[in-house]
């Protein structure tokens, strides 16, 4: 559907780095050396999130998503633009817990709530969130800088987001991210929204290369199975490829900066047309019926 959206617009212009496919877009902004992160993202009821939850939860999670991809690229995050559509009987209540959900996670990550819009809906709800964030030209890290050889890391645990609530709670891996992008040869790197086995082959078509992963190494949270860790998704976890020469120095050193976050090498990004290791698991597809 992507790809189908692609051919009606027109191509973008010289200031952009990474557009369409990316987790954020990247164009070149009037400080020299440092690129404009775009980025927006939403949650929609029923499919995000239940109505039963409680809104600050609801907040948290729609402007942690955003904050998850500008990390991803190595960047941190700026202002952001909020809409919310709300159904029939969402009060102001409602609104308010929504609202301080998400300034609890700018004031923990730095951005600021510039405006935004407010409509009604006879549907399920929804909130979207804008986003603008900056990084520096030589620590931008794309999806699709991947080589084959390099190695795949995954952070955290995965599986089980939606029974253990993680997905409302989840802490974007912000300072982990823009750490391995000033520190590391990371060529390629993304969050974990939709399941590995999604998300992996993305990145791999994007490098232009295949991978080579081995499905017991996948960490995993309590209680998930093999298939729950690959292909459950809302996991916000960081995915990303390292140059193999620093891959040893990496693993001695995140211990010591990240102690109570897990680090696991899964396998390696290799030659186009290898896909090995995730078996029968798919990701998350927004529309499954």
């Amino acid at each position: 559907m992507v790809a189908r959206l692609m051919r009606l617009l027109r191509p973008p212009g010289a200031s952009m780095v990474a557009g369409i496919g990316d987790d954020c877009a990247a164009i070149r902004g009037p400080k020299r050396g440092h690129l404009l992160l775009l980025k927006t993202d939403c949650v929609v009821e029923g499919r995000h999130f239940a109505q039963q939850d409680p809104a600050r939860a609801v907040g948290w999670k729609a402007a942690c998503r955003a904050v998850s991809d500008i990390a991803a690229c190595g960047g941190r995050p700026g202002t952001a633009l909020v809409t919310c559509v709300l159904r029939a009987g969402q009060s102001g209540r409602w609104l308010d817990e929504l609202y301080r959900g998400i300034e609890k996670a700018g004031r923990k990550f730095g951005f600021h709530v510039a405006g935004g819009e407010l409509a009604r809906t006879d549907g399920a709800s929804v909130v979207s969130v804008a986003m603008v964030g900056q990084v520096d030209a030589r620590e931008f890290v794309p999806r699709s800088g991947g080589r084959a050889g390099d190695v795949l890391f995954v952070t955290g645990v995965l599986g089980r987001s939606l029974e253990s609530g993680w997905h409302l709670k989840f802490c974007p891996r912000l300072d982990e991210a823009r750490w391995l992008a000033g520190r590391f040869r990371v060529r390629a790197m993304m969050d974990l929204s939709d399941g590995l086995a999604s998300d992996l082959p993305r990145m791999a078509r994007a490098s232009g290369t295949g991978f080579a992963i081995d499905p017991r190494l996948v960490p995993r949270r309590r209680g998930a199975t093999v298939g729950r860790a690959l292909g459950d998704g809302e996991d916000f976890e960081l995915l990303f490829a390292i140059d193999p020469r620093e891959a040893g120095r990496l693993e001695s050193s995140w211990p010591r900066r990240f102690p109570t976050t897990r680090l696991t090498r899964i396998g390696v990004l290799a030659e186009r047309g290898r896909c090995e290791g995730l078996g029968s698991a798919k990701g998350f597809d927004h529309f499954a019926r």
